[in-house]
């Protein structure tokens, strides 16, 4: 059973200046909470000891670096049992940049980055390759809409309050 971790307004305020920039620098977060940079730094250790903050992420701008092509491959197994092997090959594969293993009518559901049509077709045959994969499914992303972990993360926190 998961206990959740207890929150007070300081962290929770502290969270959402992180949630907002993982860079901002403590001492930035103090001064606008009216504490020391030391009691910032002591209260994003605790929350990262005990599993709530898992590190911090960099993002970047995939179509400035040349990767704007964005599709999604279903992936059909021949087993079901092969699971975790096609994942291990799907990770040696860096153009996928997520997958889930999925109920449903796919095993797997991917997402992939790639340079044009071109590129992302020889990622899907890699795809198609892997020992046991029995067919895939793709669809291209016409454009991604919704990016924003910052609006769920911002709505748990407020639920832990």
């Amino acid at each position: 059973m998961q206990s959740k971790f207890k929150l007070d307004e300081i962290d929770h305020q502290i969270l959402d200046m992180l949630i907002d920039n993982t860079r901002v620098p403590f001492t930035d977060i103090a001064k606008k909470l009216l504490i020391s940079a030391g009691t910032v730094h002591v209260r994003v250790k605790k929350m990262e000891d005990a599993g709530l903050i898992k590190g911090s992420s960099l993002i970047l701008d995939y179509n400035k670096l040349g990767y704007s092509f964005i599709a999604y491959v279903g992936i059909y197994l021949e087993n079901t049992s092969q699971v975790q092997f096609v994942v291990e090959r799907i990770n040696e594969i860096p153009n996928v940049t997520v997958a889930h293993i999925t109920t449903g009518k796919f095993n797997i559901y991917a997402k992939i980055r790639a340079k044009d049509t071109n590129d992302a077709k020889d990622i899907i045959f890699k795809l198609d390759d892997i020992e046991g994969v029995y067919r895939t499914e793709s669809m291209i992303s016409l454009e991604e809409s919704i990016n924003d972990k910052k609006r769920l993360m911002h709505a748990i926190f407020n639920e832990l309050i």
